[in-house]
C-alpha cells in the first residue's frame, strides 16, 4: 500500500499555478496522485464536480454541436473532431455512431467527473473530463469555437452534484483476468476451434473471457493460421503506407471505459521524438512509438469472412491501438488492406502443437 503523503488542494493549486504549461497528467504524476485528484483540487476555482451518468452526458452532449472527442491509454491519444450524435445506451455499453465521433462506452467503469474551464490570458477553455475509481481519465470533450456554449452550461448544471469540496478518494483498478502459461496451454486445442466457429469480431471477447486467457495469450498460442508476430517497426510503415495510398482504415485507440475509432483514410503522419502523430484536421493521433513490445496480424472469421487486424502491445501486455481496414458490417475485407496487412515484415514464433 501507498503510505506517501499526498500534497494538500491548496498545495496541488500552487503547483499548478507554479507550472502552468505542464500537461495535467504529468503533473500529477509529478505530484504522486491521480489526474482527476488534481481537478477534484481545483472543485469551487475552475472546476466543478459532475455525475459521470453516461445516459444524461451523452444526450446533453448531442446539443453541445462540434467538440473534440478524446480517449486515451498509456501509450496512445485518439482525438476526433465532430458531433456526438446517434447515441445509443444500454445496460452495460453505450454507443455513439456519428459521422467522426464513433464511441464504445462502458458505464460501469465512470467513477467521477468534472466541467472545466481553464483560462489561459484571455482565452478560456471549456471540457467535460471523466475518469474511473482510480481517478485515471477515461473520456474527455473539449469544446470548440463551434460549440454551443450555451448547451454546454445547461448540460453541466444538470449534472453538477452538492459536495464541491476539492477533496476526493480513489481507489485501485484491477486488470483483466489472465491465466498462467500452463493454464493456457491445455487449452489451446479448445482455442483453436472456439475461434474458427466465430462468426462476428464481437464475440472474441467473450470467447476469452469464458477461456480466462488474455488478448496477448490467445496470439500467442492460437497458431499462425489466425495470428502471426509482425516486426514493432511494421506500425509506422503501415501508417505511412496508409497515408500514401489514401487507403482508409479504422484506428481503434481505448481503455477499459471507452474505446474511440477514426474511419476513413489518414494525410498527415509526422513522427516526432518517440511520437509518431496523424495531425490532420478532423483527427489528431499520438502515439509512442517506444512503448511498442509486440505487434501481431490477427485473422477472425466472420460471416462476411475473414477479417485481417495489426494490433500493437506494450511491455505489460496490454493493448496499445489497433488497425482494420475501413468496413461495414455486411461487406467483405477490402483487398488492398488484407494484402498491407498480411505482407508486414514477420517475425518467426514458436507455437504448441
Amino acid at each position: 500500500m501507498d503510505q506517501r503523503v499526498k500534497p494538500s488542494p491548496h498545495e496541488i493549486r500552487r503547483a499548478r499555478i507554479e507550472n502552468p504549461r505542464m500537461r495535467e497528467r504529468d503533473l500529477s504524476a509529478q505530484l504522486g496522485i491521480s489526474e482527476a485528484e488534481l481537478l477534484s483540487a481545483h472543485c469551487g476555482h475552475e472546476a466543478v464536480r459532475i455525475r459521470p451518468d453516461v445516459k444524461s452526458v451523452l444526450s446533453g452532449l448531442q446539443g453541445i454541436g462540434e467538440a473534440m472527442a478524446l480517449t486515451r491509454n498509456e501509450s496512445a491519444v485518439h482525438e476526433k473532431i465532430g458531433v456526438y450524435d446517434k447515441v445509443s445506451v444500454g445496460e452495460h455499453n453505450a454507443l455513439v455512431l456519428g459521422r467522426d465521433i464513433d464511441l464504445r462506452i462502458f458505464p460501469k467503469v465512470w467513477a467521477h467527473g468534472f466541467a472545466v474551464e481553464k483560462r489561459s490570458g484571455d482565452e478560456v477553455r471549456h471540457s467535460l473530463q471523466f475518469f474511473d475509481r482510480a481517478g485515471h481519465a477515461v473520456h474527455k470533450v473539449h469544446l470548440r469555437n463551434a460549440s454551443n456554449l450555451y448547451a454546454f452550461h445547461k448540460l453541466v448544471g444538470e449534472l453538477q452534484v452538492d459536495d464541491q469540496l476539492p477533496r476526493m478518494e480513489v481507489e485501485p483498478v484491477f486488470g483483466e483476468v489472465s491465466s498462467s502459461p500452463a493454464e493456457a496451454f491445455v487449452r489451446v486445442e479448445e482455442l483453436r476451434e472456439r475461434w474458427g466457429a466465430l462468426t462476428d469480431v464481437h464475440q472474441f471477447f467473450g470467447m476469452l473471457r469464458s477461456l480466462r486467457i488474455s488478448r496477448l495469450q490467445a496470439m500467442r498460442l492460437v497458431g499462425p493460421e489466425y495470428a502471426w508476430r509482425v516486426d514493432e517497426d511494421a506500425v509506422a510503415a503501415l501508417m505511412h503506407h496508409a497515408a500514401a495510398e489514401a487507403l482508409p482504415i479504422m484506428c481503434f485507440v481505448g481503455n477499459h471505459g471507452c474505446i474511440q475509432i477514426h474511419t476513413g483514410p489518414i494525410r498527415s503522419v509526422k513522427p516526432m521524438g518517440p511520437w509518431l502523430n496523424v495531425m490532420d484536421e478532423m483527427f489528431h493521433l499520438h502515439l509512442r512509438l517506444d512503448h511498442i513490445a509486440e505487434v501481431w496480424g490477427v485473422r477472425k472469421p466472420t460471416r462476411d469472412g475473414f477479417v485481417t487486424s495489426i494490433e500493437a502491445y506494450d511491455s505489460q501486455g496490454r493493448i496499445i491501438i489497433q488497425f482494420f481496414g475501413e468496413r461495414h458490417e455486411g461487406e467483405m475485407e477490402r483487398d488492398d488492406w488484407r494484402f498491407l496487412a498480411e505482407n508486414l515484415p514477420k517475425v518467426p514464433v514458436s507455437v504448441p502443437a
